[in-house]
């Protein structure tokens, strides 16, 4: 009986060209498991694909749910922004895929996992930091890192060698990544820093935001303990929060992000990342948590949100750190519950009025007029504590 392979499988030529490959290098059992965290469109038509390029079987797993659930609102609730632009649309749905890989590779018996990730990005050390996590006795091949394959050319002619002929073309295009968060563009003039995109041949989610409508749209999010719970005031799921907003956010051109990021092996890496709703969702909670979070604890939250961003950026979700981060974001957002109204404007988030039951702001003290929890003679007294030191030093100085 043969050894089984699990290959991380999308159905496009990298994946495609890696089913023989692995059969003529290995001789494995090539099983596809294709997990869906909302790529929508790009399903179609993968299991006829498989088999054709020689795979024994093809799993599609639905895990749409759980990547929002487990991935996308730990992060909302942390407010983990990579490089201050990156809302880390693959690096949170990688994670879920390698475990769904190690669930797979565990109740076929596989021996090995198969990724289609180069050796110069991000998504190896995602995959392989997940699966050494989660099974650190299966093997883990990267064909990138080791095939002598250097083109999407050579990939057809090495499709063709073996009687596989599917509708791919060498022609350039942008090297995509979708799932329900956002969709990622690298490739083409995005190589160049240099030369702006060219957003009426790129965008798919969204529309520039010059041709935006002229018109406005105001919106209502509702939260509770920092969960997303309704829309303009329909109660929803946070998937069906996140699919709506993606729709009414492309329409605006809200969330287009074009960053020249730091990857972890050490290069720089110019993209484009489509995050409609994504980016009106974390600016609704970031405005929620201006409300109700005091100043010491939003502090502190910020500054491990930075960490926490970094640390899902690395493929370190499983890492004991990153758990331990979440446990306290989770204590942070007991109270994060209320109501954020915004206008959405030609790529534009406006503030539009927040509220909530747990609101640190109180009026009769903020307000410009003396009120009776606030005395202003009490400021003299704390600003000389407040600056002792700093008198005491000019005084030893001779000033």
């Amino acid at each position: 009986m043969k050894e089984k392979v699990i290959l991380a499988y999308s159905g496009g030529l990298d994946t495609t060209a890696i089913i023989p490959w692995l059969k003529e290098n290995y001789d494995y059992e090539v099983i596809c498991v294709c997990v869906d965290v909302g790529q929508e469109s790009e399903l179609e038509g993968l299991e006829e694909r498989a088999k054709l390029s020689g795979a024994e079987k093809l799993y599609i797993e639905d895990v749409v749910d759980e990547f929002v659930e487990d991935y996308i609102l730990p992060c909302v609730k942390a407010g983990a922004v990579y490089e201050n632009k990156y809302l880390l649309g693959t690096a949170m749905a990688r994670p879920v895929i390698a475990k769904k890989l190690v669930e797979i590779a565990k109740k076929e018996g596989a021996t090995a996992i198969c990724h289609g990730a180069t050796g110069k990005g991000n998504d190896q050390l995602r995959f392989e930091l997940t699966i050494k996590a989660l099974a650190p006795h299966l093997k883990i091949i990267a064909p990138w890192r080791i095939w002598d394959l250097s083109s999407r050319e050579e990939e057809i002619e090495y499709c063709a060698k073996h009687g596989i002929n599917l509708p791919f073309s060498a022609d350039n295009s942008y090297s995509r990544d979708r799932n329900l968060w956002h969709i990622s563009h690298e490739g083409l003039e995005l190589e160049d820093p240099a030369i702006a995109p060219n957003y009426d041949h790129l965008l798919v989610l969204s529309v520039p935001p010059m041709k935006a409508p002229d018109n406005g749209e105001t919106i209502s999010l509702s939260f509770e303990k920092g969960i997303p719970t309704a829309l303009n005031g329909k109660s929803m799921s946070p998937t069906d929060i996140i699919k709506e907003l993606n729709v009414i956010g492309g329409k605006h051109g809200i969330g287009i992000v074009d960053i020249v990021e730091n990857r972890v092996v050490g290069m720089k890496s110019r993209g484009v990342y489509e995050t409609p709703g994504g980016t009106i969702l974390m600016e609704a909670h970031t405005q929620l948590e201006e409300l109700i979070l005091d100043r010491d604890t939003l502090s502190a939250k910020k500054e491990i949100a930075n960490r926490f961003a970094s640390l899902v950026y690395e493929g370190k979700w499983f890492a004991p750190l990153r758990k331990a981060y979440q446990a306290f974001i989770d204590s942070t957002q007991e109270y994060v519950t209320g109501e954020v109204k915004l206008l959405l404007y030609k790529g534009n988030i406006i503030k539009q009025g927040t509220t909530s039951l747990y609101s640190l702001y109180d009026e009769s003290i903020a307000s410009f007029t003396t009120g009776e929890l606030y005395n202003h003679k009490d400021a003299e007294g704390f600003i000389n504590l407040f600056g002792l030191s700093m008198m005491v030093r000019a005084l030893k100085q001779g000033f």
